[in-house]
This record gives structure tokens, C-alpha cells and sequence, in this order.
């Protein structure tokens, strides 16, 4: 099969496909069907863009078809003012019930998560679920081995942190690292591939919002991020061995409190640079 098929029953020979397509991949000329050009099948990065903006349902890519695709419902789309409320209302949570989130909901907010855009669509991000409390405080654990022997070799730096003072709160049974979460959800990429980073964060993102929609509540943990860098035993248990690294952790789990008002922010700092 042609990498790429033009219905021309419905094609209106419009271009669209192929001033849409970012690897330029599609040929087209005023009054011919698009086609694909000498090395399209090389540079297509699949990313599904001549087949989704396709407003006649013409263009079918060897791996999508526009049947595979959710149709835009453009009567869903969020308001400016629900869209404000969307973001604003979502909140870091600390304190979580002791009911554990299902697996079956972890598993669609993480789905959900997976939509999120990736460079040169390589789609790196690899998830791990740390589930159950027990197995949360084991790995827990491990970050506080870390903190004792940064505490011991820079305590400055250690103590620009508060590190004694986390270590401290454990050893009475507090955990203010990943705060009794009964899941932490890490983003996880191959450290050889240079869009894994901002591929992690974004779809950590698209995590932590989806997540409302599910009653579920997030927090980000940049403790547990920087230890599983840092600390080389807790590294290799999360797959350093395989070439992964950590790029994300955020806990999850219901919230044990609503939160009733939305606080302001500081009012950004923009620097314009414009021109004709």
C-alpha cells in the first residue's frame, strides 16, 4: 500500500493536506490531486495530520484512516470562561482518602496523557505506575537514603532544600515526600533521545489536568524526581539498566478535601519582542 491513498471521489483537490503536512511530504498543484512525493514514505513522521484536517475524508494514510479518528465536536469545545475555570480550579493535592484509585482509571487517565504532542511525534514517553502504598513507601524510602548522604556530603546544598528537616519528619513516621500517595506515576523516556525530557513534562501535564475529570487528584513530586537522577541504587531499580530515565513523578490518589475558591496568581511577566 501507497503510503499515502487519495479518495478522488472525495477529494476536492483543495491542497489542504499538503500545506498542513510538516515534513512537506504531500506534492500538490492547483487542480491535481495531492500524492506523495520521492521520499515520503522516509521523512512521514505519522503523525496523522493530512488525514485529521482533511475536511472531505479524502486522504488515508497506510497506518490511519479517517475511521480510526474521534471526530471534533466543536459544540464541546471549552469556553474562554470554563476553559479559565478548567485550569484555575485545579489544585496540588497533599492529603489523600485511603481508598486507592482503581486500576482501570489509572490506566484510561493515562491513555488520555498519551495524546500529548511529542517532538517529531517520536512518542518516547514510557510510563511506570508505582501502586499500593507499601510499594509508594518502599521507593520513598530510597529518596531518603539519598537526602542522608547529600545532608552528609554538601549539607549546605542539602539544607537549602530542607532535607534534614524531611529526614527528620520520617524518622516520626511523616512522610512529606510523597505524602502517603497510595500511586506515584512516573514519565519515563530513553535518556538517549533528546525529546524525552519535554515530551515527559508535557505529557505529565496532560496527566495532572485529565486527572480532574476522574476525581482524581495530583501533585507533582520534584523530591522523588531529582532523587531518582540522583541516587544511583534508585535509578537502577526504575530502569536505568534499559536505558530510562525519570523525566516525571507526580502522586496520585482521591483527595480526602474539596477545595471551594480559586486564589489569584502573580500577573505574568511578558517581554515583547515584535516587529512589521
Amino acid at each position: 500500500m501507497s503510503l499515502l491513498t487519495i479518495d478522488e471521489t472525495r477529494c476536492k483537490k483543495d491542497g489542504i493536506c499538503a500545506a498542513e503536512c510538516p515534513m512537506a511530504v504531500i506534492q500538490w498543484k492547483k487542480g491535481a490531486f495531492p500524492a506523495p512525493g520521492a521520499n515520503a514514505s522516509r521523512m512521514c513522521i505519522n503523525c496523522g495530520h493530512c488525514v485529521a484536517v482533511c475536511p472531505h475524508e479524502a486522504v488515508i494514510h497506510e497506518k490511519l484512516a479517517p475511521a480510526d479518528c474521534l471526530a471534533v465536536e466543536r459544540e464541546m469545545t471549552l469556553t474562554t470562561a470554563q476553559t479559565e475555570h478548567f485550569l484555575r480550579a485545579r489544585r496540588s493535592i497533599r492529603n489523600f482518602k485511603e481508598t486507592p484509585v482503581e486500576k482501570e482509571t489509572l490506566s484510561e487517565m493515562i491513555r488520555l496523557a498519551s495524546f500529548a504532542p511529542s517532538g517529531h511525534n517520536m512518542q518516547p514517553v514510557r510510563w511506570r505506575v508505582l501502586n499500593g502504598r507499601d510499594i509508594v513507601k518502599e521507593h520513598t524510602g530510597m529518596v531518603i537514603d539519598w537526602m542522608k548522604l547529600t545532608l552528609k556530603k554538601n549539607p549546605k546544598f542539602a539544607k537549602s532544600l530542607h532535607l534534614d528537616m524531611l529526614i527528620g519528619a520520617w524518622k516520626f513516621g511523616m512522610d512529606v515526600v510523597t505524602r502517603n500517595a497510595p500511586t506515584l506515576i512516573l514519565a519515563q523516556g530513553p535518556e538517549a533521545n533528546p525529546t524525552a525530557p519535554p515530551a515527559c513534562t508535557i505529557a505529565m501535564t496532560y496527566l495532572d489536568l485529565a486527572a480532574q475529570s476522574f476525581d482524581v487528584g495530583t501533585c507533582w513530586c520534584g523530591y522523588f524526581l531529582i532523587a531518582a537522577s540522583a541516587h544511583a541504587p534508585l535509578a537502577e531499580k526504575l530502569g536505568k539498566n534499559k536505558g530510562l530515565k525519570t523525566y516525571g513523578a507526580m502522586m496520585a490518589g482521591y483527595p480526602k478535601f474539596a477545595y471551594h475558591r480559586m486564589p489569584p496568581r502573580n500577573a505574568p511577566d511578558i517581554t515583547w519582542t515584535e516587529g512589521s
